[in-house]
């Protein structure tokens, strides 16, 4: 209980934050659409959020370091609630890349600063269950965020509005808590080659995930709409896919906190590639659209969270925004590239495409972390650096 107690402020922030994150970022391929922007535009706007954290996972550690956590993490809010508000007054493909660059970027350091927090109050004995925790507040805040657009629609003002509000309101837990912030970075380089050293099977993890996640972040509405939903019910697709992984995360984390965590990897991987190659079968929207959704949020959503445990075991509070911003630098390096690459696949061969392509990529996990399992039983501890 005293370590939920000492993440509670922070969780309730994650619950406000992502739901405004969510909100947009259902809106803006939607009305992107219903604005005419190109397809490959559509696709480059999710490339774009992540270009945006990508830069952001290199600038985050120095930033936290020299102003604080929580300071950061206000700086970080209060420029997101900006960029949110100014995409319906600049309604042209050239400025909603510029704003879902800046957007990526804050979230990099939000992330950053929430995922150093968690660590740092974290053992080894709970940590898959505590990170689960703020997993299932990041999916639940995210089903709730994309389902509010159904009321107030992907066009005019109403959706920018609220989710900006949304945004706005996450700074005051966070702001008014007593629990002390993690300690203070110790480096503010990059430590990538460290990170695969120490982390081979995390890295190669969070990769998969990026790239699967990514895309489907990106074009899963698209791939709803072209599968023959309508637009305003195309939320109950994605929103289907996030409830799944807010109730699949804590078994799943709780499990990999008695079993080797890339056994746990490994099995949940090969399930969700199964249920993603049925998706891609699919040809029309229907109830088995939204419960293989639902079946895919389960079990592949849990591959960030078992890579992130597993890289944490056994790391020092002062080394874990370094593996945090680590792991979302490779984590965006493939959700950079996912979503253009997938809206090439989903024209040239389909919409079914995009869980076709997700579905290689959760066996290739499955693949080497049981290769990881056969070659070094016992996973190696952190060979850390000064």
């Amino acid at each position: 209980m005293t370590a939920v107690s000492s993440i509670a402020a922070l969780l309730l922030s994650v619950l406000l934050l992502i739901g405004g994150n969510a909100l947009i970022g259902v809106t803006t391929p939607l009305r992107a659409r219903i604005d005419g922007f190109p397809n490959l535009t559509i696709g480059l706007l999710g490339s774009a959020y992540f270009a945006g954290m990508l830069a952001g996972t290199l600038v985050a550690p120095a930033i936290v370091r020299r102003a604080g956590h929580i300071r950061a993490f206000t700086a970080f809010v209060s420029l997101a609630v900006v960029s949110v508000v100014l995409m319906p007054v600049c309604v042209w493909p050239t400025a909603w890349l510029i704003f879902r660059v800046l957007i990526g970027f804050v979230f990099a350091g939000l992330y950053a600063v929430i995922e150093a927090w968690i660590n740092a109050k974290a053992t080894n004995a709970n940590r898959g269950a505590l990170y689960a925790l703020y997993q299932i507040a990041n999916f639940s805040a995210s089903a709730t965020g994309q389902m509010a657009l159904q009321p107030l629609g992907p066009g005019g003002f109403s959706p920018f509005a609220v989710a900006a509000a949304l945004l706005a309101l996450a700074i005051v837990p966070i702001a008014m808590t007593s629990v002390d912030p993690p300690a203070q970075p110790r480096s503010v380089r990059p430590r990538l080659l460290w990170l695969i050293r120490a982390a081979p099977v995390s890295c190669f993890a969070v990769l998969a995930a990026g790239a699967a996640n990514g895309a489907s972040f990106a074009l899963g509405p698209v791939f709803a709409v072209d599968i023959g939903m309508t637009p305003d019910r195309a939320p109950l697709f994605t929103a289907a896919i996030v409830v799944g992984s807010a109730l699949g995360v804590f078994p799943v984390g709780v499990i990999s906190d008695r079993l080797d965590r890339r056994l746990v990897m490994a099995a949940v991987m090969i399930a969700g590639a199964a249920i993603e190659i049925m998706l891609s079968r699919l040809t029309g929207p229907g109830v088995t659209l939204i419960a293989l959704g639902f079946l895919v949020g389960l079990t592949t959503y849990s591959l960030y969270t078992l890579a992130v445990t597993l890289a944490n075991d056994g790391a020092p509070p002062h080394d874990m925004i370094s593996i945090s911003v680590g792991l979302l630098f490779i984590y965006c390096i493939a959700a950079i590239a996912a979503p253009a690459i997938a809206s090439v696949l989903m024209r040239g061969f389909g919409p079914q495409a995009l869980f076709l392509q997700n579905a290689y990529v959760h066996m290739a996990v499955a693949a080497f972390a049981l290769w990881s399992l056969v070659t070094q039983p016992v996973k190696r501890k952190q060979v850390l650096r000064p």
